[in-house]
């Protein structure tokens, strides 16, 4: 996968990037990720890409140009990398561009593996005020939301969304079974997990953890699992895919806990 970050500041975005698990899918090739600045497409000698935003209100707006000049450098080197032939399929299906936003859709798990799939990304990460609108609307194709809050620019709603997209690609992870047995597989919180020693500060690992019965470690595995979401975010279990005995269980532990809370007031 092809990853291409436009961004103000392309340091903050390849030093985070460049370590741990992303780097080293870097460094072996398994993924290529860029963070071009857009501020080398700017058409004044001070390198400045705001302005004014027409009508007035506060803060500078970026502007639409090199923006539009970014995207399209990266449009160029995507079509020569791909050669002549891969120039008429990228007209056909253009790269999808996340433009990172509170107005987006909220991201999930779900849409980290339908990104995954992709060849090609890009992300736009505004600052400021915002991005002239009418570059977005010619270039953007996904609005994407790291959540209900706002920060000062897009570059680290685009690292995280780049980390849960690149551990779900094949060869990144050294357990490539692992990205399936994570928080919110099936819409379920991930189990409670124990490492040595057995026993520390007095509280003991579960006991079937070390019995070797590895179905019965499995099926409480799956419980926990139940538990820990009914009792942290109920709001996943209505896609969720559950027993009837693991559905009962689930309304159980939200109504302890609602009872609980009341009896807080």
């Amino acid at each position: 996968m092809n990853i291409h970050i436009m961004t103000l500041f392309p340091e903050m975005v390849m030093g985070g990037l460049n370590t741990s698990i992303t780097g080293r899918a870097i460094s072996k090739g398994i993924l290529s990720i860029e963070a071009v600045n857009i501020r080398d497409y700017a058409f004044n000698k001070h390198n400045s890409v705001d302005d004014y935003p027409y009508g007035g209100g506060a803060g500078m707006l970026m502007q639409a140009e090199p923006v539009y000049q970014c995207y399209q450098a990266i449009i160029d080197k995507i079509h020569t990398q791909g050669g002549a032939d891969s120039e008429l399929c990228v007209e056909k299906k253009k790269p999808r561009v996340l433009y990172m936003s509170p107005q987006g859709q909220t991201f999930t798990q779900g849409m980290a593996e339908e990104l995954a799939q992709e060849e090609e990304l890009i992300f736009l990460c505004g600052h400021y005020e915002g991005i002239d609108e009418r570059v977005l609307e010619e270039i953007v194709t996904d609005y994407v939301s790291a959540g209900d809050y706002v920060l000062t620019g897009g570059e680290l709603p685009a690292m995280m969304i780049v980390d849960a997209v690149s551990r779900l690609i094949p060869g990144v992870l050294h357990n490539d079974v692992s990205a399936e047995f994570e928080s919110f597989q099936d819409n379920l919180l991930e189990y409670p997990q124990y490492s040595r020693p057995e026993i520390w500060h007095d509280r003991q690992v579960p006991p079937i953890l070390l019995s070797g019965h590895h179905a019965n470690v499995e099926k409480w595995r799956r419980e926990q699992s139940v538990i820990r979401t009914a009792k942290w975010r109920p709001d996943l279990l209505e896609d969720a895919e559950l027993t009837m005995k693991e559905r009962e269980l689930a309304e159980e532990i939200i109504e302890n806990r609602e009872k609980d809370l009341k009896n807080e007031e």
